[in-house]
């Protein structure tokens, strides 16, 4: 199971959605889907300039539980 962190990551930094749209160029649309986890997919190219602008890794976003699926 993939858990997303975004919104916990952008509170703990205390910033907005719009300050990350307008430092990354991803359109606010694409970054509320992903802040209340309605986005389906993140594609790598946002994934790449989310971690440049939050200085993070793609984990600190994106997260694997492991479940009962994992060997």
């Amino acid at each position: 199971m993939l858990n997303n962190k975004f919104s916990l990551l952008l509170t703990e930094r205390s910033l907005s959605i719009s300050e990350v749209s307008r430092g990354t160029g991803i359109s606010r649309t694409t970054l509320t889907n992903l802040y209340h986890r309605r986005a389906a997919m993140i594609s790598f190219d946002v994934l790449d300039r989310l971690c440049g602008y939050l200085g993070c890794r793609v984990g600190d976003i994106i997260e694997h539980d492991c479940d009962t699926r994992c060997t």
